[in-house]
């Protein structure tokens, strides 16, 4: 019988909650801003962790700043993952800024410059 979930998917969401944890209360640095773990994509063999972040009001040079320091401290953070969860090898993590939701916003305001279908159906009638 197979399983719904791979291990690295199960183990990748914990480490997701663990993650926005440590980065909301374990990280005392007052020069990264407030941090969202979007998403973490683990290796196969869970050696390695891709941590997608975004910065809440964080401008071009606030969000390289915020990698930055973060990508510094990704060693504390991988000891403070490894104190939390129960794993054999803790992964090591490196920090990448998630574009995505402003890719998202872009598409809505182009979106919105264009009236609807039906909008233009019902001005037919």
């Amino acid at each position: 019988m197979a399983r719904e979930f791979k291990r690295s998917s199960r183990v990748a969401a914990q480490m997701q909650k663990e993650l926005a944890i440590i980065l909301q209360q374990g990280i005392k640095d007052p020069r990264i801003g407030f941090i969202t773990v979007n998403e973490v994509e683990l290796s196969k063999d869970l050696s390695s962790a891709k941590v997608f972040i975004t910065a809440l009001g964080a401008d071009e040079q606030g969000q390289k700043d915020n990698l930055k320091l973060l990508n510094e401290a990704a060693p504390y953070i991988r000891s403070e993952v490894g104190k939390r969860m129960r794993l054999r090898s803790v992964p090591y993590i490196k920090f990448h800024y998630d574009t995505s939701f402003e890719n998202g916003m872009r598409v809505s305001e182009l979106l919105a410059q264009f009236p609807a279908v039906s909008d233009a159906e019902e001005d037919k009638d």
